[in-house]
């Protein structure tokens, strides 16, 4: 396996799986892999990438505790994707109706981000900032 391999893949579950899909690509950039469909339009599995990052994602499985962040109290995660031009993708995604939720910025610790909600709530970060490998 290539040094710089991603070794974890976040996977997200949806309501809407297929809608969530185009969400994705339309308002934040994300490209389809693949995707495994299942029974009356739903997805088994799905994966999407942006640039080396990618997601794992598919239709909610109540029966494994897997549902949308808009069927629940409050998240227990967030998703952190850097990218090289944050303005433009920022742009991106107000203009396809994302919902902004920490505008624009620069941080205190050189960072320049935002953050948004997907079409069902879940809370995604985009940014210059790279963690360490």
């Amino acid at each position: 396996m290539p040094e710089n391999t991603p070794t974890i893949y976040p996977a997200l579950a949806y309501r809407d799986a297929p809608a969530a899909m185009k969400f994705l690509s339309n308002a934040f950039g994300f490209a389809e892999l693949m995707v495994a469909p299942g029974e009356n339009g739903s997805i088994v599995h799905a994966e999407m990438n942006l640039g080396s990052a990618v997601i794992m994602l598919g239709s909610n499985r109540p029966e494994m505790g897997w549902v949308s962040p808009d069927e629940l109290p409050a998240v227990s995660q967030t998703l952190y994707v850097a990218i090289d031009d944050v303005d433009a993708h920022y742009e991106k995604a107000q203009a396809a109706g994302a919902q902004i939720t920490r505008p624009l910025n620069d941080t205190d610790y050189g960072s320049r981000e935002y953050g948004a909600k997907d079409l069902e709530g879940h809370h995604w970060s985009f940014g210059t900032y790279r963690p360490a490998v």
